[in-house]
């Protein structure tokens, strides 16, 4: 099982440009929700902060994917695009979707700004991000990146303490995968 560690952040701001606190999962935390035990945000489990970064899970078919993209043996597109859900089911290498992706009040799929940033060595992170503008209620807690606006292949899937929003909310999520 391929994990990144703490490769995503999420930013919450209010309708007013203000930030809410987040919770983070400590590794008890993320233990637990790796078997699909659902803890309550409070103090053994983790803590809050401005922003929350959490783990990781590349999927099989987005292994292979990248390997398309490298040496164009393969007909994978541009991983581009950022969803969010509200699916609760640990993350699986076997994964091929979101398990509940949201489609509505404005968490809907879409892409995302793609550049290439320093990690180690010049270049060598690509990183989508984009910012969810909410106009509904959810808790967040699912987010991957695909290569397409429907269906297509699903590069990495991530389940987390849940993210409450409300309309006038915006949700900043920000993937980097290091290439180490």
């Amino acid at each position: 099982m391929k994990k990144i560690k703490f490769n995503i952040e999420y930013v919450l701001k209010d309708k007013n440009g203000e930030l809410k606190l987040l919770f983070n999962l400590n590794k008890l935390g993320n233990f637990l929700l790796n078997w699909g035990i659902k803890t309550p945000q409070i103090w053994p489990f983790g803590f809050w902060a401005n922003s929350m970064k959490t783990h990781n899970l590349i999927t099989n078919t987005g292994m292979a994917g990248v390997a398309s993209r490298i040496n164009g043996n393969g007909a994978e597109a541009v991983f581009n695009y950022v969803a969010i859900g509200i699916g609760t089911t640990a993350a699986n290498v076997v994964d091929t979707t979101l398990e509940s992706e949201i489609t509505t009040g404005g968490g809907a799929r879409t892409t995302a700004t793609c550049t290439r940033v320093t990690t180690d060595v010049a270049n060598d992170t690509a990183q989508m991000s984009k910012t969810f503008s909410i106009t509904a209620t959810f808790a967040v807690t699912e987010s991957g990146v695909l290569n397409a606006a429907a269906a297509g292949v699903l590069l990495n899937r991530n389940v987390f303490s849940a993210i409450n929003v409300v309309n006038g909310d915006s949700l900043t999520l920000t993937h980097k995968f290091d290439i180490d």
